[in-house]
Order: structure tokens, then sequence, then C-alpha cells
């Protein structure tokens, strides 16, 4: 069959879409990735094909005359009329996709690469970074907080709306629009996911990994434990996260990989004789030597930590890296330090407290064995093959 997938630029959007991507290509299907355009050389290079995606503003202001989903929608359905695919894979955070693939008429899923972000009742909002609730007043304060999540639903629901009829829709009554109704699939772990009551259409798949070749790096010398400092390639522009751990750790008995994930340093970083900082490393190299992965709480380099058995300590940041570091907490695979609280104290402590206690390593081992036994891109492009043809399975 033909696949279109589309996926948003950063590379925690990207690489899951690759991911899946390949594995369709694997059982045979003519698959195309489009998403910004500085992915094009990586994408061919793997022999997928690729298009160049139109940046755009989901829902604009009216008055602003920014593109909005609807109109990059528009200008998709010319590759959707030459391309004709028989199935459309919209990441959570592509909505034109979607609004093209259903105005074409042919089926589509949709991608999340991170933890479902629909709250269930009763429960934390997402993003906020909340554990679930222990008692029934807990539970009645986040069914309080639902009045007002709705009415964010169904301000963003009439902002889609009108999105929808750029290209010919019709109004929808459902929220969360950009999510296909048919097919969501959650490339978590579902030891990472609140025990809650899952909709027939949502698959927790297992993460899609995918990473760009590197070589190797030299690693301090010496047998102390190995802790891998994995910032955010977005959510830190200043570096701090990797200042305040080389200062944390430079006078303790470990050794240290730090990178600065090609975020240039405004001024200069001091790194001590146990540590290495480099501009840019393989989790494929790391990950497998270190005792502690030290990192803001993207769900790509936890779920590459918890793959290799390897427990983390999150500093979120942003946005569903809350969300993240809540679930490490939840699931007893690390800890977690807010970001106004992250400093070389507060990481020493953390830092002792994790390696000394023999529990986070045993429950990431358990993922990362049942990370053996699961292709999360596999199973993905399985759930795409059944969508775009129910006799399939």
């Amino acid at each position: 069959m033909r696949c279109l997938v589309a996926a948003f630029g950063d590379p925690g959007h990207v690489f899951p879409a690759v991911s899946l991507a390949l594995a369709l290509k694997g059982r045979g299907h003519d698959v195309i990735l489009e998403t910004w355009p500085q992915w094009q050389g990586v994408v061919e290079g793997v022999g997928l094909g690729f298009v160049s995606a139109d940046q755009y503003q989901v829902f604009p202001p009216p008055a602003s005359g920014s593109p909005g989903a609807g109109q990059a929608a528009v200008a998709l359905m010319r590759l959707l009329e030459e391309f004709r695919p028989d199935v459309v894979v919209n990441d959570i955070l592509t909505v034109a996709p979607a609004l093209a693939a259903e105005a074409h008429g042919c089926a589509w899923g949709t991608l999340i690469p991170h933890i479902y972000p629909v709250q269930d009742h009763g429960m934390p909002l997402f993003s906020v970074g909340g554990l679930p609730p222990r008692t029934g007043i807990g539970r009645g304060f986040w069914s309080f907080t639902e009045r007002a999540l709705k009415f964010g639903l169904e301000r963003g629901r009439d902002d889609l709306n009108d999105q929808r009829a750029l290209v010919g829709l019709p109004p929808t009554d459902r929220f969360h629009g950009g999510t296909s109704p048919d097919l969501a699939m959650v490339a978590t772990y579902p030891q990472l996911e609140y025990p809650r009551d899952w909709p027939g259409s949502v698959h927790v798949t297992g993460p899609m990994p995918f990473e760009t070749p590197y070589e190797d790096i030299a690693l301090p010398p010496g047998d102390e434990p190995l802790i891998l400092v994995a910032p955010s390639t977005s959510q830190d522009p200043d570096n701090r996260l990797v200042r305040s751990a080389l200062a944390a750790l430079g006078d303790q008995p470990v050794r240290v990989v730090a990178t600065t994930n090609r975020v240039v340093p405004s001024r200069p970083i001091e790194v001590p004789a146990n540590s290495v900082l480099v501009d840019w490393l393989s989790y494929s190299q790391l990950m497998p030597e270190s005792s502690l992965v030290i990192c803001h709480g993207g769900h790509g380099t936890v779920a590459r930590a918890l793959a290799a058995g390897v427990p983390v300590l999150t500093c979120p940041a942003a946005g569903d890296m809350n969300e993240t570091a809540a679930r490490v907490t939840w699931a007893e695979v690390g800890r977690s330090i807010r970001w106004s609280l992250t400093g070389p104290r507060t990481l020493r402590w953390a830092v002792a407290e994790i390696l000394n206690e023999p529990l986070y390593r045993a429950r990431a081992g358990q993922i990362s064995a049942w990370d053996a036994e699961h292709d999360g891109a596999v199973r993905g492009a399985e759930l795409v093959e059944a969508l775009a043809d129910p006799g399939r399975n």
C-alpha cells in the first residue's frame, strides 16, 4: 500500500515517524515522509521518500493573515492527489495532514510520540506533572479542574472547525480533532502510563526509536559509574543543565559524559577532570555504558535510557517533559527535580540517592526486558495496515 507519514520537525517527533516509516517500508509498502526540510538528507539517506512540509501556525489569529492548518491542508492536497495514499499517519502536532487525509477520503491514523495527552476523569491535567490522586479530596480537585479544561477544549474545537471549513470539511463535535478517531498509536512504554480505561482506537505500542549515525567518542578513563548528561535540543539555550551537572559531579567518584546537543554555549563551560563535554554523541554507544542518565525529561531520551535498563534523573523544563518526569517517579525508574530547583547541590544529592538505591535500576531493567520483546515500530506498522485494510487482521 501507499503510506504518507507526516511529522513535526523536532527530533522527538521526527525520529519516531522515521522509525514507523522504515517499519512500513520494510513490510513492502511505498512510504513518503513529510517533515521540515532540514531532515531531507536523513530521510532520504535511509531510503525513504521525502516531501518538505509547509510550516504554519495551527490556529492563527483571524486578523493575522498567517497561514493556518486549513491552508496548509489545501496545499497538501496536490500531493495526495498525485501519490494517492491508502493511509496517512499524522504526528499529533501536524494537523494539516489529518485534515487533508479526511478531505481526500483515505484512512488516517495518528502517531503520539510520548505519553497519551488526554486527561482521564479525576486525574491530573496533562503536562502539569501531577501524580495520580490517592484520596477522594485529590480526585475531587482534579475533577473540578475538568471544567476549565473543557472550556479550553471547546475553544480549540471551534478554532479547528474554522480550519476545517477552509478544506471544505463539515464541523466536528469531537475534542482533540487532530487525533484520528480510528487509530492513535501511543509510542511509549505501558509501564509509564497511569491505569485508565483505554478507548478501543488507542494503542500503546512501545517507543519507536531512531538515531542518526555518529562516531563513538572517547570516554573518561576509570571504572567509576558513568553518568550521561543529555539535555534537550530546544529547551535550555543557556546550557544550564550541563553546567549544573558538571559543577555538581566534578568532585564525585563518578565519570561524566555531557553533550550540548549542538546548543552553542554563550560563554565557556568549565569541564572537570572526571568529565568529557561534546557537542553530539550516539545514544547507542553511551546508554548501555551508563549507570544514570540526567536529562530534561524529553520522552525520546527517557525511552532510550529505559530500553538500556538505565535509571533516569529528570529536570523538566517545559510541557510534556513535566508529564514524563512524573511517570518516571511513579514507575520508580528514577527521580525528578523541579527546573527551578535544578542546581549543583540538588543534582549531587539526587545522583547519589539514585546510584545507592538498587530499586531504580531494577525497575528500569524490567522495562528493558519488556522492550526486548516488543518492537514499537513493527506494532505500529501492523496497526496502520489493519487501519488501511481491515480484513488484513
